[in-house]
């Protein structure tokens, strides 16, 4: 059995659906009751308590970790999650951590993910973990204005980095999960080319085959915007990175392309696929 955290989120949903599809069963994990593919099943469990995952790691070969907002929960200790999966008898961990832990080391999150790396490596378990840049899915902050009003409103316009499509990272994942070469793997998660939040939105509206208006904000204005769902110090963390990107930042990793021997997805792909939540 794998065990999947954060399962029905942009990631945990394709890559509980892809386990399933190869015969792996799976128990889906999440705050909340969900549906799950046939063969899978549910526990809910808050990954702030990480006692609460005992009875879904109970005969588990492997775990499949997505902290999410949890890392930042007061009191949450995330090593504790994988000293109970090593307790509980799973084989592997494939952990998503953040591109971030490499290009801007110093943030407190990502201090705090960097120390959950070091942890897992020196846990005694088979690992692998997963450092993705931006999400394709962070698009879907836009799908209320642009069903009301056509238009997606964003800061730093023509500033791009290339983000990744959560369906290629599912895609990933279920690779380390399954096969043994994956073993010990360090990979960067990356979209194929650099894309604007213009040409996003550009690429929105070919999906719709609409007109998609783009409003550029300013820092303040995105930053009031973003910090009603996260805290203040990680929405400035984004915000520098979204407008001042690094070459590293900037770089499209060729590590898709090496585990599943096809190219990233591009954007515009994500957008075709996830039209319905625009229109």
């Amino acid at each position: 059995m794998i065990v999947v955290t954060g399962a029905t989120g942009n990631i945990g949903r394709p890559l509980t659906q892809a386990l399933a599809e190869v015969g792996q069963q799976v128990m889906a994990v999440s705050r909340h009751t969900a549906a799950v593919p046939n063969g899978g099943r549910h526990v809910a469990a808050d990954l702030a308590k990480p006692a609460s995952l005992k009875p879904a790691l109970a005969g588990a070969k492997a775990l499949f970790l997505l902290l999410s907002g949890d890392l930042h929960a007061t009191g949450a200790n995330p090593a504790d999650i994988i000293s109970e999966a090593a307790a509980s008898g799973v084989r592997r961990v494939v952990l998503l951590s953040t591109l971030g832990v490499v290009t801007r080391p110093s943030g407190r999150t990502r201090i705090a993910m960097r120390a959950l790396e070091d942890m897992l490596r020196e846990s005694g378990l088979e690992w692998a973990i997963l450092r993705p840049g931006g999400f394709a899915s962070n698009a879907l902050w836009w799908a209320e204005s642009v069903r009301a009003q056509q238009v997606v409103a964003a800061p730093f316009g023509d500033v791009g980095v290339p983000i990744t499509d959560p369906a290629d990272i599912a895609a990933v994942a279920a690779a380390c999960l399954l096969d043994d070469r994956h073993t010990g793997a360090v990979y960067e998660l990356t979209g194929p080319e650099v894309i604007t939040p213009r040409q996003q939105a550009e690429a929105i509206a070919a999906a719709l085959g609409s007109p998609v208006r783009f409003h550029e904000l300013t820092r303040h204005e995105a930053k009031t915007a973003m910090t009603q769902s996260m805290p203040a110090e990680l929405a400035d963390d984004t915000l520098d990175i979204l407008g001042s990107p690094s070459p590293a930042e900037l770089r499209v990793s060729p590590d898709v392309q090496q585990v599943l021997g096809r190219a990233p997805r591009p954007f515009a792909d994500w957008a075709a696929r996830n039209v319905a939540a625009f229109r």
